[in-house]
């Protein structure tokens, strides 16, 4: 099944790009599942998804923490924690 993943600030820039399309392999049951697997697919994705403690998700445009359940979403979106007013 293939997810949209979109990146954000310092993230898209260390990976390249802000969205790709990717069929991830069965049984990654949690967010976290997906960074690991997406950390392995160069460089610049590992460097960008190094510190989990930097990142923060949405699954389909709801914010969920990096151990929320994957389930089958459209879309996932890993960004920076945001700050403003």
């Amino acid at each position: 099944m293939a997810i949209d993943l979109l990146y954000f600030s310092w993230v898209r820039e260390a990976i390249g790009t802000s969205a790709e399309t990717l069929d991830p392999p069965e049984g990654l049951a949690r967010v976290s599942d997906l960074v690991d697997w997406l950390a392995t697919r160069s460089d610049g994705h590992a460097r960008a998804l190094a510190d989990r403690g930097r990142l923060r998700a949405a699954v389909d445009q709801i914010f969920v923490g990096l151990d929320a359940p994957l389930g089958h979403p459209r879309e996932v979106a890993i960004f920076p924690p945001v700050t403003g007013g």
